[in-house]
């Protein structure tokens, strides 16, 4: 099958732990946008030297500051001392005084090693990566400060969690009592209006946009718009999930004693649930996971699937 991709870009596509990492190289300056988990970080350095050799990786883009987007910013920095590394705008006084509460993943429990950043990805304006020139767009819902990069001529769109083949990521924001199913679904107007003809999401298969994958984000934002409270049993279980992915296999009392200490967790639970104890809730939601086969528990471990 032949790439959808033009020459001088290439996306790495890692699964569901670490986003996607798209390359972009011109052979004289290269940029990553997104680095994975700080888990892979060892994984995103081999990729990128794969295709660069002894080159250095000159520049570094986030499309938002989740942990599996920018978790491997540390190591790509100690490896390229010179490397610039662009943010969204919205966080960047967090990174700047690296507050990893405000940053979310204490949280969600998750890990993301502190980085640095040079300047921020400003809306509205365009940036060079390689042979492409960029237009930068503001992407709100899943994460209220995320971008979104279109290049007009190919029509690429690199779109991090705001849409993908078969729906869009969690949409953090609404967990915490924000009105943000409204910025999601105008961040899929916006998408729509750009008309992308290829799609390189922060998760899954590069693919040619259209109005059907349009149409499966639009069907999942009215699930959710209808039953809030599925939408937060969803987000759970993605991140009772992510941490299966992490760790691959864990005592049952220890995955346990982490869920206990995850504050989105009990976000979720207190607004959502409350009629259910804790660990009877956290039960549910494994033995739902157990169920979707994305999960196992045997002799009181339990298993990523």
């Amino acid at each position: 099958m032949p790439s959808l991709l033009p020459d001088g870009m290439h996306v790495f596509e890692r699964g569901w732990l670490s986003s996607n990492n798209i390359l972009l190289d011109d052979g004289h300056t290269s940029w990553l946008v997104d680095s994975g988990y700080a888990a892979h970080a060892d994984q995103t350095l081999t990729l990128v030297e794969s295709q660069l050799g002894s080159r250095r990786l000159d520049g570094l883009i986030n499309t938002h500051l989740h942990s599996d987007h920018c978790g491997g910013n540390s190591a790509l920095q100690e490896k390229y001392p010179s490397l610039v590394t662009f943010i969204p705008p919205g966080q960047a006084a967090f990174v700047k005084n690296w507050d990893s509460a405000a940053l979310t993943y204490d949280a969600t429990g998750q890990q993301c090693p502190k980085f640095t950043y040079n300047q921020t990805l400003l809306p509205g304006t365009d940036i060079r990566l390689g042979s492409f020139t960029w237009q930068i767009y503001a992407a709100p819902g899943h994460d209220p400060d995320a971008v979104l990069l279109f290049e007009p001529d190919r029509r690429l769109l690199i779109s991090g969690d705001a849409l993908w083949e078969n729906g869009f990521g969690v949409v953090f924001p609404e967990l915490e009592g924000l009105n943000a199913f409204d910025e999601v679904r105008a961040t899929l107007d916006l998408i729509e209006n750009l008309a992308p003809e290829i799609v390189i999401p922060g998760h899954g298969r590069v693919f040619r946009y259209t109005p059907e994958a349009m149409s499966i984000a639009r069907q999942r934002l009215q699930a959710f718009v209808a039953s809030p409270t599925r939408h937060a049993r969803h987000a759970v279980k993605v991140l009772l999930k992510f941490k299966l992915l992490e760790v691959q296999q864990q005592p049952v009392e220890q995955f346990m004693q982490w869920a206990k200490a995850t504050p989105y967790l009990h976000l979720c639970k207190t607004r959502f649930f409350k009629e259910m104890e804790f660990s009877l809730f956290i039960e549910q939601m494994c033995a739902e996971l157990v169920d979707s086969k994305v999960a196992r528990i045997r002799d009181d471990v339990i298993y990523n699937a």
